[in-house]
């Protein structure tokens, strides 16, 4: 990297301002400090019934909205507490940003208690149909404008753009857990083709439901190790047995180098590079050869125009299930070789549980975190290690330690594997 451009001749990426929400709390300074003291954000389901779920806990958000508010309700305030905080770090005007918005949100769908209500109100316009046919009246006839609203995919982007003054249409994207480090992806992708001088990518998700455990429960992808919650997410551990539900949401803004040190900003980090690939083995389940995820950290490395030297710390996607942990570390081990033994890696998945579509944004700001900060968040819960994945986890206890570039990994179902490498300020 030389000035302005880096090896490929494309500008450099600088952070000028991130911003997190999850179960540990709301904005960076709540969150850093529960994260690296080992603290966990899983708890019992108290927004809604459980009695009969395979699942009681999960790491949801319950300070942020009214628990009858909605998903949608809640995704929407998560992003907007994110993207709040990381404009008002960057020292651009919220309300008047400037910059196209990439957004990362879950597929929306209307509550049950949103559904009963349309089917109740059939009989009074007339409609004799079934629920499903009466919802689609309903909406047709926006009798219910505000349901009509709250099921587009669109809304939590067109509300947010508002609220951020950000320029153009907002983009969308749903790619299941990869779906964060998407979205920066995609703002880093907009700069580098000079398309703007800064972005900002947001990722949320506040969909947890009933209906959305009853979904994992059938896939066996959830733990069921309900009577200490905080002890049910255990990411590299002999006996982990799924992932457990999480809300949350992060936020980068970005812009060129250049752009950042003209106007004055504090560079925060560097976003290098961007790798990808996608996997069409299962609709759930990884390739047993872990060559998607192998060439998703190849073309990260590659992008940055970096080696596995000079990684100092893996920012894991780290579900704490059986087969995707083992996934991971597999493919890491084909790429790094035998120093993955000695690489540090960690999951904080342990601690605020596996947020979805939010993921790869909030991991992309703790790595960022970890970097100024040096000091690695620990994967708390390791008390049986696997025989058969040879990693240094950063059990239990943080760590000090001086990391200047970071591989974050987001790998989710549906074969989207995507991951990024984040370095500090350069000289």
């Amino acid at each position: 990297m030389s000035g302005f451009t880096d090896q490929a001749g494309r500008p450099v990426i600088a952070i000028t301002g991130s911003g997190v929400v999850s179960s540990l709390g709301n904005g960076k300074k709540d969150n850093w400090a529960r994260l690296t003291n080992g603290e966990s954000g899983i708890h019992a389901i108290k927004r809604f019934p459980s009695d009969h779920l395979r699942t009681t806990m999960a790491g949801t958000v319950d300070f942020m909205t009214p628990v009858d508010a909605g998903s949608t309700a809640l995704t929407f305030a998560l992003a907007e507490a994110a993207a709040v905080e990381a404009i008002a770090e960057s020292g651009f005007k919220i309300g008047d940003f400037g910059g196209p918005l990439f957004l990362a949100a879950p597929p929306v769908e209307l509550e049950w208690w949103q559904r009963l209500d349309l089917d109740g109100d059939g009989g009074e316009n007339g409609v004799n149909e079934p629920g499903y046919e009466r919802i689609l009246h309903a909406a047709r006839n926006r009798a219910h404008e505000e349901f009509f609203r709250s099921a587009q995919f669109a809304t939590i982007g067109s509300k947010l753009r508002e609220r951020l003054g950000t320029r153009g249409l907002p983009i969308t994207l749903s790619t299941a857990c990869a779906s964060g480090a998407t979205a920066i992806q995609l703002g880093v992708e907009a700069i580098r083709r000079g398309e703007t001088e800064r972005v900002i990518a947001v990722a949320t998700d506040g969909s947890v439901t009933a209906e959305a455990l009853v979904r994992f429960s059938l896939l066996s992808a959830l733990s069921t190790q309900n009577e200490a919650p905080e002890k049910a997410s255990k990411p590299f551990s002999k006996d982990r047995d799924g992932f457990v539900m999480a809300e949350g949401a992060a936020a980068f803004v970005m812009e060129s180098l250049e752009s950042a040190r003209a106007r004055g900003a504090t560079v925060l980090g560097i976003l290098e590079g961007c790798g990808e690939c996608a996997d069409d083995f299962h609709r759930t389940r990884s390739k047993p050869d872990g060559s998607p995820a192998i060439a998703a950290v190849r073309a990260a490395l590659d992008d940055a125009g970096v080696s596995t030297d000079d990684i100092d710390y893996v920012n894991a996607h780290g579900t704490s299930t059986p087969e995707n942990d083992k996934m991971e570390y597999l493919s890491l081990s084909a790429v790094f070789g035998e120093k993955m033994k000695s690489v540090p890696i960690s999951s904080n998945k342990s601690m605020i549980g596996h947020t979805l579509t939010a993921a790869g944004a909030i991991e992309a700001v703790f790595s960022l975190m970890t970097i100024r900060s040096g000091t690695l968040p620990p994967t708390i819960n390791h008390v049986t290690p696997d025989p058969a994945i040879e990693l240094d986890v950063v059990p239990n206890t943080k760590r000090d330690a001086t990391v200047n570039r970071v591989l974050s990994n987001s790998f989710g179902f549906g074969g989207q594997n995507t991951c990024l490498v984040i370095a500090a300020e350069p000289a």
